[in-house]
């Protein structure tokens, strides 16, 4: 019978064992859970401080950030290029305004109207109708003809550009 009660005893001990490792287990695992939680939210979904937002803002030295300057618009022409599709049947009509630093970039943009619309035709010929169907496509054609017209005009002299009338045909 002794055996019987010592198998008995070990059992509940084990049991014991078992059941405090078992909560050590799960008490580890919140914890990882909650510190890898916490590192997602800051990293990922926190709006970053003033401090890193106004240093992300900053583009050259001492320059206010973009979102908080407010420029000129300037007009240009209406552009109509053959798409680089593979038929060559489609058409794109194109008007932008384009927001600029100040008064030098406007005449700039005025100077030297031959460059600009030599530069954006070649962007717009070269694009095709699936390359601009999609809302990210023409935020990135946005893009590329602020940097297209900074290039001809002095880095940040553009500021922002608008599409005014996109057809595409």
């Amino acid at each position: 019978m002794s055996t019987m009660a010592d198998d008995d005893l070990t059992q509940e001990e084990g049991k014991k064992k078992g059941g405090m490792l078992k909560w050590i287990i799960i008490l580890v695992v919140l914890i990882a859970l909650g510190v890898g939680g916490y590192f997602g939210y800051t990293m990922f979904i926190a709006a970053p401080s003033e401090d890193d937002a106004a240093t992300s803002e900053m583009t050259d030295g001492d320059q206010e950030p973009l979102e908080n300057l407010e420029g000129t618009l300037v007009p240009l022409p209406t552009f109509l290029v053959n798409l680089a599709d593979p038929l060559g049947r489609r058409y794109l009509k194109l008007g932008i305004e384009v927001e600029v630093r100040d008064e030098e970039a406007s005449a700039a943009l005025t100077a030297k109207e031959a460059k600009i619309k030599d530069a954006l035709l070649l962007l717009l010929s070269s694009k095709t109708y699936d390359g601009l169907s999609s809302t990210k496509a023409k935020i990135e054609l946005k893009q590329e003809i602020a940097d297209r017209l900074n290039q001809v005009i002095g880095k940040g002299g553009v500021l922002r550009v608008y599409i005014t009338e996109m057809v595409i045909q």
